[in-house]
Parts: structure tokens; C-alpha cells; sequence
């Protein structure tokens, strides 16, 4: 009955890690929800000025800001990594390492050196694993951040990137298709590209600035810096809710499918016990 015994801690122990799993599940689903409704509300700004900022980039303006100015040569490019703060979501963080690294590995074999800066635990620790030139970091920014959380670690990129310390910066983060896919991604933040704005004219246009075009468009330009940034931060914590609700789903099944593996070994087990009491009951009622 030993081997039965063993069997049944098992069971207790699955069992008891399912109860684990199926609440991070239900807690993932209703956070997930409040993220989700975060990213809707998040979208329609980033989108709008991300075309403005684009209509910017394709003007025949005398303001040439040097967020809208491309540079001949990218000797130093940098990396706005977003990743999650925490574990148990599947290969979201998967996904995002090996898109960061093969554009890293791209970038090594053709000189051009990358400064990073990361949100999340997750990307912090694997890139100083891999010893990557980190300017900035942000970890802890939670469930529901905010833009000026968010703005501190992103400035110092920003300052680099003014001071012509870096040519050109990228942004690489998880991007919410649907509860069950998430994509990651990697733009080009700086210097905004003209092509993304979403228009059939082929025809160049301004805008008018009253009372002067330099400090509007260094506003503008600012604000859509940190609305791309704060947009791509909640799309990431919905990615990583959506994909810890699957995660958690996934190994709540697998651990009732366990059990049931694990119930059909008992119940032979028990029963061959069963089996061997019968049989030396019913040999030494022979015996004598």
C-alpha cells in the first residue's frame, strides 16, 4: 500500500496547484478586462497624433525639429524595451527577447552600437545577462502606470538622443491582437517616419501656428513621445494579463488531466492490493 500512499500525496499536491492556477486565472481575466478598456480608451489619442506628428514629418515647414529630421548615418542607435514585471505569462517576454536580440545581433555585425532602456524586471535582468549598455531602467510601474511614470525613464533617452548621442530610436513591445495572440514589435520612434501617417493624398501640407510654430512643435512633439510610450506600455500589460490568463488555463487543465492519470494508477494500485489480500486469504484457507 505503500506505492498507493505515494499516489495519493501526488494527487493532494496537484490538486492543490490547481487551486493555485485556476484563481491566477480568474485574477488574470478580471484584470485583464481593466486593461484592455485602459488600451481602447489609449488608442484613439495615440493614433491621432501619430498622424499629426507624421503630417509634421512630411511638411514643407521652416521648423525642422530634430525629432522629424532623419540623420545621414545611424552610428548609435537606441532600444525602448518594454517587457512585464513578472513571470507565469507564457512566451510573451519569449517573444519580445528574441525580436530585440536579432535586431542587437544585426545591428553588432554592422558596427553600430545600441543603447537600451527597459521597463519591466524581466527585460532588465535578461539584458544585463547579456551585458547590453543600459541607460535607463524602469521596473515596478505595476498594472496600471501612468504617463509621467513612465516619462522619467524615457527622457534619458530622449536627451541622447537631442545631444546626437544616438541617430535613430526604436521601440519593441507586445502588441494585444486578441485574448489568445499577441505580437511583439519593434518601430522606429525617432526620427518619426513620414510614411506612417495613414492618408491616400500624395499631396505635402502644414499646419498654421499662432502665435509660433518652435514651442507648439516641441510640445507636440514631446506629447507624442510619451503617448506612444504609454500606449505601448498598456497594450504590453494587456498582452501579459491575456497571456497569463491562457498560461494559468492551460496548466489548470494539464494538471486535471494529471490528476485523472494519476486517479487511474491509484484506483490499479488499490485494486492489486485488493487482489494479493484475496488471493493469500484464500491460499491459507487452502493451507489448512
Amino acid at each position: 500500500m505503500s506505492a498507493a500512499k505515494e499516489i495519493r500525496n501526488k494527487i493532494k499536491s496537484v490538486q492543490n496547484t490547481q487551486k493555485i492556477t485556476k484563481a491566477m486565472e480568474m485574477v488574470a481575466a478580471s484584470k485583464m478586462r481593466r486593461a484592455q478598456e485602459r488600451m481602447r480608451q489609449a488608442r484613439p489619442y495615440a493614433e491621432k497624433i501619430r498622424d499629426v506628428c507624421a503630417h509634421l514629418a512630411r511638411a514643407n515647414s521652416e521648423v525642422r525639429h530634430p525629432f522629424l529630421v532623419p540623420r545621414e548615418e545611424a552610428k548609435t542607435v537606441g532600444v525602448i524595451v518594454v517587457t512585464t514585471d513578472k513571470g507565469l505569462c507564457g512566451g510573451l517576454n519569449a517573444g519580445i527577447f528574441r525580436l530585440v536580440t536579432a535586431r542587437l545581433k544585426e545591428w553588432d555585425d554592422n558596427g553600430v552600437p545600441a543603447k537600451l532602456t527597459v521597463f519591466g524586471n524581466k527585460g532588465a535582468a535578461f539584458l544585463s545577462r547579456l551585458k547590453a549598455d543600459m541607460i535607463s531602467r524602469d521596473v515596478g510601474y505595476g498594472d496600471a502606470p501612468s504617463a509621467a511614470r513612465l516619462v522619467g525613464a524615457v527622457k534619458v533617452m530622449l536627451d541622447a538622443y537631442r545631444d546626437g548621442e544616438v541617430d535613430e530610436v526604436y521601440l519593441a513591445f507586445s502588441k494585444f491582437i486578441n485574448t489568445v495572440k499577441q505580437e511583439p514589435q519593434m518601430e522606429r520612434l525617432l526620427p518619426i517616419p513620414p510614411e506612417s501617417v495613414q492618408e491616400s493624398s500624395p499631396f505635402s501640407w502644414d499646419y498654421l501656428y499662432e502665435p509660433e510654430a518652435p514651442p507648439i512643435v516641441d510640445l507636440l512633439l514631446t506629447r507624442y513621445v510619451e503617448a506612444v510610450i504609454y500606449q505601448s506600455a498598456v497594450e504590453n500589460i494587456a498582452s501579459e494579463q491575456a497571456a497569463r490568463m491562457v498560461a494559468m488555463k492551460a496548466a489548470s487543465d494539464n494538471a486535471g488531466n494529471l490528476i485523472d492519470e494519476l486517479q487511474l494508477a491509484y484506483n490499479k494500485s488499490r485494486q492489486a492490493a485488493i487482489t494479493q489480500e484475496i488471493a493469500e486469504i484464500v491460499g491459507g484457507a487452502a493451507a489448512v
